[in-house]
């Protein structure tokens, strides 16, 4: 296949114990021909990634490197009157998968965004962008996090999508700047607190307004820290164990989130993460659901009478 896909990642030296399986794995089983964008912060953070990029083995895919300060003049230019865009970028440094590949991109281009704790076991295809709308990975129950934010959001009538996950997500530089600026505004602005899962809340207010819907799960997996995982790593069970119950042999990706990105190198080296599939057809997309008002309530009061029972100090990870 020649269609060349334009992939992002957001990416600290920092995460490459396991971004650096990510990338490899992503090299290796991509179907076809990828021009990947690594996105990190300082000068010295990108001669870093620099230097690791020239040690993997690309396999005649593309991989450049570029620094906060690489992009500041397209953000004059692209985010010129868009104060809550422009300190958005500034904030924290994961919420720079949003602004930073629309400076990077010509209108309407192509956008595949990674996170670096994602590991592709077999070759495979990524799923077709769509000309609107977006594809997000599907997680239970959600990742919307803090609930003052996600309830600043609902008080302000702003839809959010239920059951997101950010691991991947097609995109397309087509975005509405002034909604998107409002949108931030409105969400805090400048008082936003500098945590990664505000990136989450965007997005899902962004799957709301464009539509689309999610990757199909039986392709796109991600962990779930279940209360079955959590008493297995309450009583012991390795991390290697957890992992040999996802079925890799029918992934296209698998998103390892929270503590099971840590598992992953030693999984890798242990020989149960490589597959030997081919998995080049798309798979379904799946409608967003609304997280509505009601629903996220129940949640909160439900995980605020297991936090008084002591259930995450009991099950908190190792």
């Amino acid at each position: 296949m020649t269609q060349l896909r334009q992939v992002f990642m957001v990416l600290s030296p920092r995460a490459l114990s396991y971004a650096t399986d990510a990338l490899e794995s992503l090299f290796r089983n991509s179907l076809e021909t990828l021009q990947v964008r690594l996105i990190t912060d300082s000068a010295e953070d990108k001669r870093e990634l620099s230097e690791v990029v020239g040690t993997l083995v690309t396999k005649g895919h593309t991989c450049l490197v570029y620094s906060e300060k690489d992009l500041a003049d397209r953000e004059e230019t692209l985010f010129k009157r868009y104060a809550n865009l422009r300190a958005f970028r500034h904030g924290h440094p994961c919420w720079r998968k949003i602004t930073d590949p629309l400076l990077l991109s010509d209108p309407g281009a192509e956008l595949l965004l990674l996170d670096p704790d994602l590991y592709f076991p077999n070759r495979f295809c990524f799923e077709e962008t769509p000309k609107s709308g977006l594809l997000l990975m599907w997680q239970r129950p959600n990742c919307l996090f803090p609930p003052e934010v996600v309830r600043t959001a609902i008080g302000r009538g702003i839809r959010l999508a239920h059951h997101v996950d950010i691991g991947v997500a097609h995109w397309r530089a087509s975005a509405d700047l002034d909604w998107l600026d409002w949108l931030v505004g409105s969400l805090g602005g400048t008082s936003l607190p500098r945590i990664m899962h505000i990136e989450a809340i965007v997005w899902s207010a962004l799957a709301m307004r464009s539509g689309g819907g999610h990757l199909d799960p039986k392709y796109w997996r991600c962990w779930y820290r279940s209360p079955a995982k959590r008493l297995m790593t309450r009583i012991g069970v390795s991390g290697l164990k957890s992992l040999r119950s996802e079925p890799w042999a029918e992934l296209k990706c698998f998103h390892a989130g929270g503590e099971a990105k840590f598992w992953l190198n030693a999984a890798r080296e242990k020989g149960l993460l490589d597959g030997r599939s081919e998995l080049s057809r798309p798979g379904s997309t799946i409608p967003f659901v609304e997280l509505k008002p009601a629903h996220f309530a129940r949640e909160r009061a439900l995980k605020q009478v297991l936090r008084a029972l002591g259930y995450y100090q009991i099950f908190r990870p190792a």
